[in-house]
């Protein structure tokens, strides 16, 4: 078992199966934590799956504040529902949990921690595979600031060495966890993601890539298909150490203050929820995120108009981001079938504003 504390720089080894896999709804603060899972194991020794997090860097990986068993409950549960997706050749897939299980308890020294072990059915895809699989040191994807910016750097790292990826939009939407409604257009996707993307994988990362449309064009005009070229970065800032990561993750939750303060996170509730107050980077990350549920039509501020709408009208699915996420696409999914002559940003806000009824 794996429980040193988290101070070093881990390498990752991951399989391109496993990279591959259809998206699994997991937030960024998830995504990074299965990173961290991997980086900690040894992939030649199966006795390592089981691994140990201290709650407070448990904390500060899952960017949670003051926490209450119920709250912790509710965190390591999601872990456990997470469901992996490994497509096959013939086009089907197999579907199975990640993590099979998950102990919060208390050490010999009287510290918490949060320890967790892999399903069964994952084993083969994280140890003992002799080929067929990529490397990369888990501070690429410390400074990333969303799960988009972190899945486009695995799935191009894999290619790097052939230092080039071809693959369509269709597939690439997929392994991204981009909803078919999100970005319809390929300029909002071209903006929102691609460039977003490129603009923070070649700041923050060891690889860098330019893109442009490829092969057959559908109907319209439609662009399909897109070629990558991957080349090595130099022009990055310094890799980021995870103890440091956590520090800053430690900063940007108690305000700075003094590490033996209380974390006081005054922009999450009695319920762990983000409050739509201010510009806290988690906020503005939920922002960010909402936005793709309206294919990034309306600007930050009008989301967060939006946002706060929907936590008078529809309480019920503002306190989890994905359920807002949902419930935010359907209505604007349901505006674009009724096709509003009026303002669409006005006439999305009456329809949230209509459920308080």
């Amino acid at each position: 078992m794996s429980v040193s504390k988290l101070q070093k720089k881990y390498l990752i080894s991951k399989q391109n199966t496993l990279n591959e896999m259809r998206s699994i709804g997991m937030s960024l603060q998830e995504l990074r934590l299965f990173s961290i899972y991997l980086s900690k194991i040894n992939p030649r020794d199966k006795n390592t799956r089981l691994v140990r997090f201290y709650l407070e860097d448990f904390k500060k990986i899952m960017a949670l504040g003051r926490l209450n068993m119920s709250h912790l409950t509710q965190t390591t549960d999601r872990l456990l529902c997470q469901i992996i997706n490994i497509p096959n050749e013939r086009g089907g897939y197999t579907g199975f949990q990640f993590f099979k299980e998950c102990t919060v308890d208390v050490d010999e020294r009287g510290e918490w921690y949060v320890e967790i072990d892999a399903h069964d059915k994952a084993l083969p895809l994280i140890f003992e595979f002799k080929g067929n699989y990529f490397k990369y040191e888990l501070w690429n994807t410390l400074r990333l600031k969303s799960k988009n910016q972190l899945r486009m750097y695995e799935i191009l790292k894999q290619y790097e060495k052939l230092g080039k990826r071809i693959i369509s939009i269709n597939n690439l939407r997929h392994m991204l966890g981009i909803d078919e409604n999100d970005y319809p257009q390929y300029k909002h996707f071209k903006q929102n993601v691609l460039e977003v993307c490129k603009k923070a994988l070649s700041e923050n990362t060891d690889i860098s890539y330019t893109y442009e449309p490829h092969g057959k064009k559908g109907r319209g005009g439609k662009i399909l298909e897109l070629k990558f070229v991957i080349t090595k970065n130099q022009d990055f800032q310094d890799p980021l150490r995870l103890d440091e990561f956590l520090e800053i993750n430690k900063g940007n939750m108690d305000g700075g203050e003094s590490a033996s303060d209380e974390i006081d996170f005054s922009d999450i509730d009695e319920n762990g929820n983000v409050r739509a107050t201010g510009r806290h980077w988690m906020y503005e990350e939920r922002i960010t995120y909402l936005m793709t549920a309206c294919s990034g039509e309306f600007t930050r501020d009008e989301l967060v108009v939006l946002y706060n709408e929907m936590r008078v009208s529809a309480p019920h699915v503002y306190q989890n981001e994905h359920n807002a996420h949902d419930y935010l696409q359907l209505k604007y999914n349901e505006m674009n079938m009724r096709k509003p002559s009026s303002s669409r940003f006005g006439y999305l806000k009456k329809m949230i504003a209509s459920d308080k009824q």
